[in-house]
């Protein structure tokens, strides 16, 4: 697998089963350094989902609002979901390669919970193919 250079494209989510549980949430891609420490900070709403890449952990200090966040491994599958407010520190997760983050609560509504598996589709700027 190649790395994502910034961009924005589509999140799929999938059961552990394969099931598509939601399809084309808006994604913004941060892959550059310069874009992954910028992240969220300074935003007062998320349109869809951010996913940092490489990332093991984030933190929310200068964030206005509360995030979900999703540490996933290599293949994209998610080894855990948070609610972060603002001004925390999160513990880097040892096998997460890849974070995604989004306004709290709407991981839930798209069923990305641990063991589900995400896809990238359509990254404009970047990879374009299915990851």
């Amino acid at each position: 697998m190649g790395r994502w250079r910034d961009g924005r494209g589509r999140l799929i989510v999938r059961a552990a089963d394969g099931e598509v549980l939601t399809g084309g949430v808006p994604l913004e891609v941060s892959a550059s350094y310069r874009a992954r420490t910028r992240g969220l900070l300074g935003r007062d709403s998320v349109d869809g989902a951010m996913l940092l890449s490489p990332a093991s952990g984030v933190h929310t200090f200068g964030m206005r609002i509360p995030i979900d966040v999703a540490y996933l491994d290599r293949q994209l599958t998610v080894i855990a979901v948070r609610t972060m407010r603002p001004g925390r520190l999160g513990l880097p997760r040892l096998r997460a390669r890849h974070v995604l983050e989004a306004e709290a609560g709407a991981m839930s509504g798209w069923g990305v919970r641990a063991g589900a598996r995400v896809e990238v589709v359509g990254v404009v700027g970047g990879r374009t193919e299915a990851r």
